[in-house]
């Protein structure tokens, strides 16, 4: 791999990151949080783009600084051109489209989910990288599916979610137990001092590799309901239990599809990657599968499970030795196809 030098950015939702790759080794992965939202339970799509705009220049400065790298050393720039919100994708496509511009270097458009998945490319995110073909489960709070990785370009979605992404799904029951958001991490918590067999909520039966994860969303809401108006307090005498047992049915529900995939295309290099695969439940089963059924597993640094740029580097710089460049015409998309 070349020993040129990108700058990453990325802001497809509420976290502004930029990052600089020197071949394939991260000199720098910077990140700024908006925790607003957990006043709202949720994105606020309008507060996003605006802290964005606030934290941008900042976030930038930052990695380079840190990275050691002047601006004129710069090889390309690439930005997350999408899938995302529209108008915190608009600030880093607009930022990174200036500064290209200001320091006459390429410009590369990064698609957010393709960056999730090659995220395990960077140099320190694996001991080794995934062989070609493999799998990936690639599950986030906005996107559940399973990737079939031919090669760095060549992925095909084979199951997807038909309604609820499954961190949607964690945040959803989350908002029922009245815990903070985002939840997925506070039920991860939760949970290892919890019983995961104490309750049972509805699995789907869905055809193939497909997902839908708004049936146990409703399963957990009517079971809480009628639990509550015995029990005024059942959450929070159960809290533990209810969490453990929500978790272990997300992740028997992701497991089981990922396993027959597998199988089924006989498969045995398997990765994760998205915000839900820092996970410790699922990175435990990952862990399982590898002795139980032989695969070969990719578990990403939790670094590279969130948005990050580091991400977006990694994808601009294989991009950079194939020569596919974009150029200012380019423009932001809330919807990018894999």
């Amino acid at each position: 791999m070349s020993d040129s030098i990108i700058l990453g950015i990325e802001s497809s939702c509420d976290d502004t990151s930029a990052a600089i790759i020197k071949g394939n080794c991260i000199l720098s992965n910077i990140a700024a949080n908006q925790a607003i939202h957990k006043e709202y339970g949720g994105v606020v799509p309008e507060l996003a783009s605006r802290a964005h705009q606030q934290n941008i220049i900042p976030v930038v400065e930052k990695s380079l600084t840190k990275a050691n790298i002047q601006q004129n050393a710069i090889s390309a720039i690439g930005f997350t051109r999408g899938p995302g919100l529209l108008g915190s994708l608009l600030v880093g496509t607009s930022f990174a489209k200036s500064l290209a511009m200001s320091l006459n270097v390429p410009l590369i458009e990064v698609n957010h989910l393709q960056a999730h998945i090659l995220a395990h490319f960077i140099a320190d995110a694996n001991p080794m990288p995934p062989q070609f073909p493999f799998l990936c489960l690639t599950v986030s709070g906005g996107h559940t599916m399973i990737v079939l990785v031919r090669d760095y370009f060549d992925m095909e979605i084979i199951g997807k979610t038909i309604d609820d992404a499954a961190g949607e799904a964690f945040d959803k029951i989350g908002k029922i137990f009245d815990l903070d958001y985002p939840a997925g991490p506070i039920i991860d918590r939760l949970a290892k001092e919890g019983n995961p067999d104490v309750f049972t909520f509805n699995k789907p039966r869905m055809e193939n590799y497909d997902y839908s994860f708004s049936g146990i969303k409703t399963s957990v809401l009517y079971f809480i309901q009628k639990e509550v108006k015995k029990n005024p307090d059942f959450i929070k005498e159960n809290l533990n239990d209810l969490c453990a047992s929500v978790q272990r049915t997300i992740i028997e529900i992701l497991m089981t599809k990922l396993e027959k995939a597998a199988k089924e295309l006989n498969i045995k290099e398997v990765a994760i990657a998205g915000g839900v695969s820092a996970n410790s439940a699922l990175r435990k089963v990952m862990e399982d599968n590898h002795e139980k059924l032989g695969w070969n597993i990719y578990i990403p640094k939790f670094e590279y499970t969130t948005d990050n740029a580091a991400m977006i580097a990694m994808v601009a710089q294989l991009k950079f030795e194939r020569g596919e460049f974009t150029d200012l015409r380019t423009s932001a998309t809330a919807k990018y196809d894999l």
